[in-house]
């Protein structure tokens, strides 16, 4: 909370100062006082001075939205364009804009959608009705946006706009305004997406309001970057712009506040009550349509997992992801029975080759444990040599290679073994199968952002397919390792126990099977 401003010792250090400090004071109190707008102290006044390139500000209803999109353009900017979704709704955002535009400019045009500043500027209100809509302002260079009600806006209607966002005016500054309550319809869940960090309590590297992060938009998806610059992606230059979110209450605006405003949001249903009155953007929130694994299923067997699980059974298997070298990490997924231990990992610099990631799995392998390498993309040959030659029961996994299963109702059949070894996860998950699901996973929040952030469609007749793992690590801003390791712990681990236990019975041969004459004919036609 602020400290309440003492307006008698801020007297005594005025007096105290020479007549030409006083002076350059009273010059710029007055240049901020001339200004059309005056925030409101706290949120309000952060977001207009945020020095975030695209800012969302909002949450509670009643925060002053309306107010800081059409006053950071009466301040800051020269040509300027607000937006509702359907120009029908922009009626309070005008009648906003006469009260404190009124000396500073005009209505222009004979309508009331266009002002003429005295400052030379112009500011703009329309609405997007139609997805293609936005392509009426493209090719016009704005130095300022602001989409009212984001959420109700489709990601591509705001993301193409921003291509567009310059200024020939030398020291003009370009920044972008999204003021939103949280999303209430499909449409508008990219803005949790877009705004991951901050909105998404699953993201696993989350960021502070107000705080700076930046991104490039390469094909249409965001990829989360390490700072300001130049990145190249394929060939081609993209600069990163930073985004930041600041929450925005009824609490800060004290127009507001002290109204029957608050009671007349307690009094809505569920889950609008919360999304409006408490700015909770995970209120009413579903799983993406095609998401893999339900979100409800990954938590409850993470709320599954005691510490103990492990007590009375032998490690069953352990899975490898592996990182040689690079940004991403070696992770480890070990398993007793159905029970997952926490994963291992370590940085991929830190297991540059076979005999590193060697030493990682003797460190964690227990009970003789069969031993799942991921060797796909050219990588994890080297684990695999390693281990074998260390007397290791190891099997590599291929993702790509084809897979002759069905899923267990007979539905459906896999694209691919990395289709089959997720799905199996997601059938040993299923809380409908009898008895339950029995899977316990750690309560790791990366694993389960990894997990969540899978999608499949189906494809030919009746195949199972996931999506790249490209894909995913875009969505993510990192390698999914940690759900790698676990999906093929699960599915690989299972088959290699098996083979394990079949060895070991055969005294590790193979039966021999021997056919007749008459089929033996057979196989040689």
């Amino acid at each position: 909370m602020e400290a309440a401003i003492d307006l008698r010792s801020l007297e005594a250090v005025i007096a105290k100062l020479s007549p030409e400090d006083r002076a350059e004071l009273v010059e710029k109190v007055g240049a901020e006082l001339d200004k059309p707008f005056l925030p409101n102290p706290g949120p309000q006044t952060a977001a207009l001075e945020s020095l975030a390139d695209i800012l969302l500000y909002g949450g509670q209803a009643g925060g002053g939205k309306s107010a800081l999109e059409v006053g950071a353009a009466a301040n800051n900017h020269f040509s300027s364009l607000i937006l509702r979704r359907e120009a029908t709704q922009l009626d309070g955002l005008i009648e906003f804009s006469r009260e404190i535009l009124a000396g500073h400019g005009e209505f222009i045009g004979g309508n009331e959608n266009v002002w003429r500043l005295k400052t030379g500027g112009r500011l703009k209100f329309a609405g997007l009705k139609q997805p293609d809509d936005w392509r009426k302002y493209a090719g016009n260079a704005r130095d300022y946006l602001a989409f009212d009600e984001a959420g109700e806006f489709l990601r591509e209607q705001v993301f193409s706009l921003i291509g567009w966002l310059r200024s020939t005016k030398e020291g003009q500054r370009c920044r972008v305004i999204l003021g939103s309550n949280p999303p209430r319809g499909g449409d508008g869940l990219w803005l949790i997406e877009e705004f991951a960090p901050w909105l998404d309590p699953n993201y696993p590297n989350r960021a502070m309001p107000g705080e700076l992060r930046w991104a490039i938009v390469v094909g249409g998806i965001t990829e989360w970057v390490d700072g300001a610059g130049i990145y190249e992606r394929g060939g081609e230059d993209y600069e990163a712009m930073s985004r930041t979110f600041i929450p925005a209450s009824l609490d800060d605006n004290p127009y507001l506040r002290d109204t029957d405003y608050r009671a007349k949001l307690q009094s809505l249903p569920e889950p609008l009550r919360s999304q409006l009155l408490y700015g909770d953007f995970q209120a009413g929130r579903a799983d993406d349509e095609w998401q893999l694994l339900p979100g409800e299923w990954v938590k409850a067997a993470q709320a599954r997992w005691v510490p103990d699980g492990f007590k009375g059974l032998k490690m069953t298997a352990l899975a490898v992801d592996v990182a040689q070298g690079g940004a991403d990490d070696s992770t480890i997924a070990p398993r007793y029975g159905t029970w997952f231990a926490p994963l291992v990992v370590k940085p991929g610099k830190e297991t540059p080759d076979g005999p590193s990631i060697g030493a990682m799995v003797f460190g964690v392998r227990r009970d003789g444990a069969g031993v799942i390498v991921d060797v796909g993309g050219g990588y994890g040959g080297g684990a695999v040599t390693f281990l074998k030659d260390n007397g290791v029961a190891v099997s590599g996994y291929n993702a790509s290679h084809t897979s002759t299963g069905k899923s267990v109702d007979g539905q459906w059949s896999f694209f691919n073994k990395r289709a089959e070894a997720h799905w199996r996860l997601r059938e040993a998950l299923d809380p409908s199968q009898e008895g339950g699901s029995p899977i316990a996973l750690p309560p790791d929040p990366l694993l389960l952002a990894d997990l969540l952030a899978i999608r499949w469609k189906p494809v030919g007749t009746a195949k199972v397919q996931i999506e790249e793992k490209a894909a995913i690590k875009v969505r993510l801003g990192r390698s999914p390792d940690r759900g790698d390791a676990v999906v093929m712990s699960w599915s690989e681990g299972t088959k290699l126990a098996i083979r394990k236990l079949t060895d070991a019975a055969l005294g590790g041969r193979l039966p021999q099977v021997k056919v007749g004459y008459a089929q033996q004919k057979v196989g040689r036609r």
